[in-house]
C-alpha cells in the first residue's frame, strides 16, 4: 500500500473534489441541502440584504454541507468496518446524523432571523 502523504496542494484538491462529487451522486440529502443552499442565495440575490446576511448564510449552508459530507464518510466506514448491524455502529451514525441535524437546525435559526430582520425594515 502507497502511502499519500505531502502531496502537491493540486493532488489534494483532486482527491476532495472528488469526494464532493462522491457525496453529491450517492447521497440525496447532501443533494438535497445543495439545493438548498443554492435556493437560499438565489433568494438572497432578490431580497439583497447586507452583506453580514450573506456571510451568515453562506457559513450556515457550508456547514451544513460539510457535516452531511462527514455523516457519509462516517457511514461508509462504519458499514465497510462492520458490515453486520451492531448497536454501537448503529449509536455512531446516529450521532452523525444528529449532528447534521443540528448543523441544519442552526441555518434554519438563520432563515428565520434574516426574514424576521427583513420583515421589520
Amino acid at each position: 500500500m502507497q502511502i499519500r502523504k505531502n502531496r502537491s496542494f493540486l493532488s489534494r484538491l483532486r482527491c476532495a473534489l472528488a469526494g464532493v462529487v462522491h457525496g453529491l451522486r450517492t447521497e440525496h440529502s447532501l443533494r438535497m441541502q445543495t439545493l438548498a443552499l443554492l435556493l437560499a442565495l438565489l433568494a438572497l440575490t432578490l431580497l439583497r440584504p447586507a452583506a453580514l446576511w450573506w456571510a451568515l448564510v453562506m457559513l450556515a449552508g457550508s456547514m451544513v454541507l460539510a457535516a452531511e459530507m462527514f455523516n457519509t464518510a462516517i457511514e461508509r466506514l462504519a458499514d465497510h468496518l462492520h458490515p453486520d448491524l451492531h448497536p454501537q455502529i448503529r449509536l455512531v451514525k446516529d450521532c452523525a446524523a444528529g449532528g447534521v441535524l443540528i448543523s441544519a437546525l442552526g441555518a434554519l435559526a438563520i432563515a428565520i432571523a434574516l426574514l424576521v430582520a427583513l420583515l421589520g425594515r
